[in-house]
């Protein structure tokens, strides 16, 4: 079976701003198709566009029953998914462990719906790595974090492969960021 992966990224200009910029970035791989994604929204944060990323590459599947490894920087998407956050919001009314409403709910169930229809594995990524510009021996030391985050069945190769992508996942994200300044 073919698996589809998934780099998506999300960002923000002026984060804390009264007025900002939101973009996200998704980029599909299924064989020897591929598809990028990308689109964005005024006054928003980082992590709603991270979290649309996702959503995103998973609304433009033509079919469930998929087998899909997602890639992403984002902490808050990965650690949802890697610890199950989002069975103790449920268990909870949707509210975290402060006892405060889960925010981005909206999105989280919506994602959670999408994620239901398919096999997923959720990877993380050292995110704005460049690797032209590190050195071997710090290229070494965040694929040694890359493994440590997500185990060893990824060889160095895969680690720069999927940096690159994460990489052209954060330049959709910008051109979302663009497109909706305009």
């Amino acid at each position: 079976m073919t698996v589809l992966k998934m780099y998506t990224d999300g960002a923000c200009s002026n984060n804390q701003g009264d007025v900002n910029f939101g973009g996200w970035g998704s980029i599909l791989e299924f064989g020897e198709h591929t598809k990028e994604l990308y689109g964005g929204e005024a006054n928003t944060t980082n992590n709603r566009m991270e979290l649309t990323a996702v959503i995103e590459g998973f609304r433009a599947l033509k079919r469930d029953g998929l087998e899909i490894q997602v890639f992403s920087d984002s902490s808050y998407v990965m650690n949802c998914f890697r610890d199950k956050w989002y069975v103790n919001w449920q268990k909870n009314g949707w509210k975290n462990s402060k006892k405060q409403p889960v925010e981005n709910r909206e999105l989280w169930e919506e994602l959670l719906a999408l994620v239901a229809h398919h096999k997923v594995s959720f990877y993380r990524v050292k995110g704005h790595v460049s690797v032209e510009k590190s050195t071997d021996a710090a290229l070494r030391k965040l694929y040694d974090k890359f493994v440590e985050w997500n185990g060893e069945s990824f060889t160095y190769d895969d680690f720069l492969y999927v940096t690159d992508r994460n990489n052209r996942a954060d330049e959709l994200a910008n051109l979302g960021i663009d497109q909706v300044r305009e």
